[in-house]
């Protein structure tokens, strides 16, 4: 005789994924209610020009559909707790998408009204006897590259062996105390402090009106070091103690330690911190207003003292924003806007360029 307990059937197991929605339902019903808001802002949009059409209302209206959208279709198809696991989700990624807005507004605008100018008569011409349309930036973008070169040059070993000094050296002393509050000072001052002082030591110097690309270059050092102090600090200070006690126990003395080994370590994370202190000062507008002038030709000698005054690409879209062409209005316009997206783009590619050294240098690991 079989045993009541052989011939009951087994009990049913429920699984912790029954009632689960699949994994790419979120997507598909995002891309839907973006679609759907699109859609709306398009059909209301009067299509005459591509700049104005509201990217970021469409962007929030989208996500305000998403969040009803998963909610809704949670709640009927998966338990309370999913349905409630998925809103809260969907109200987190909204919140990030509207920290992105201003973002993706300040894109969109320079992008879709600055495309109209992108091209070879832009690049390769100055604004020398120029009065309505035509003309370019190449003497603004040369004047960007050499001052913003220049003050990179001057900064970063200046940033680097200060920071050094405070990690290596210093030890909480005094002077590194000290050191530690001007940094900071210098980390908030205004900008245009920093070229009212390179202006009035050039004038004490040379005399009053002088301006030249090495004054911008300056100006912006200025405001360089001290958010290449901070970062390489901060960098030098993750290095292992036990890199620098093992090189130690080995005899190395201590200067060779840190150019052979704390360097090489950091190296990654100090080369993200000069490219993020270059994308900083690349945009200034209010220093170059008074130490590099500005012109219309190409100048590409940032220590000339006579007829010195360079270009650059910030002073170049306020030129043309503050000072349009009597004759061609919306020209001028199409150049300011033109000369953002360029200044956007070297920003950009200086970020990237970022990332790839830190990911080319970064020290390898057995994970790897």
């Amino acid at each position: 005789m079989t045993s009541p307990s052989a011939t009951a059937a087994p009990a049913p197991t429920r699984s912790i994924t029954a009632g689960h929605l699949p994994g790419w339902t979120p997507w598909a019903i995002l891309v839907g209610a973006m679609a759907i808001s699109f859609a709306i802002f398009g059909v209301t949009h009067d299509g005459r020009d591509l700049a104005d059409f509201n990217v970021v209302g469409a962007l929030f209206v989208g996500m305000v559909i998403y969040i009803v959208l998963i909610g809704v279709i949670s709640s009927i198809a998966e338990s309370r707790r999913h349905a409630t696991d998925r809103l809260m989700t969907a109200l987190i990624s909204t919140a990030f998408v509207i920290a992105c807005l201003p973002l993706v507004s300040l894109l969109w605008t320079v992008v879709s009204n600055g495309l109209a100018r992108m091209d070879g008569e832009f690049f390769s011409f100055s604004m020398r006897n120029i009065i309505g349309e035509g003309g370019g930036a190449v003497h603004a973008i040369w004047g960007t590259l050499i001052i913003t070169g220049l003050a990179t040059l001057i900064s970063v070993p200046i940033g680097l062996m200060t920071s050094i000094y405070l990690i290596e050296y210093g030890n909480g002393n005094r002077l590194s105390r000290a050191i530690t509050f001007f940094v900071d000072v210098m980390t908030g001052i205004p900008s245009i402090v920093a070229g009212l002082f390179i202006y009035s030591v050039f004038a004490l110097l040379l005399g009053p009106g002088v301006r030249m690309g090495i004054m911008g270059a300056l100006a912006l050092s200025v405001l360089m070091i001290p958010v290449v102090v901070r970062g390489s600090e901060e960098m030098l200070r993750i290095v292992p103690n036990e890199l620098r006690e093992a090189s130690y126990a080995l005899g190395v003395p201590k200067w060779l330690t840190i150019t052979k080994v704390v360097l090489p370590t950091a190296i990654a994370g100090i080369t993200t911190s000069v490219m993020l202190a270059i994308a900083r000062v690349i945009g200034e507008t209010a220093p170059l207003l008074l130490t590099a002038g500005f012109v219309q030709n190409l100048q590409l000698n940032p220590f000339e003292t006579s007829n010195g005054q360079m270009m650059t690409l910030p002073v170049y879209v306020y030129n043309e924003f503050m000072y349009p062409s009597a004759s061609s209005p919306d020209a001028s316009l199409e150049r300011a806007w033109a000369a953002a997206l360029t200044l956007l783009l070297i920003v950009m590619v200086l970020n990237l360029l970022a990332r790839l050294i830190s990911k080319v240098f970064a020290p390898k690991t057995s994970g790897r």
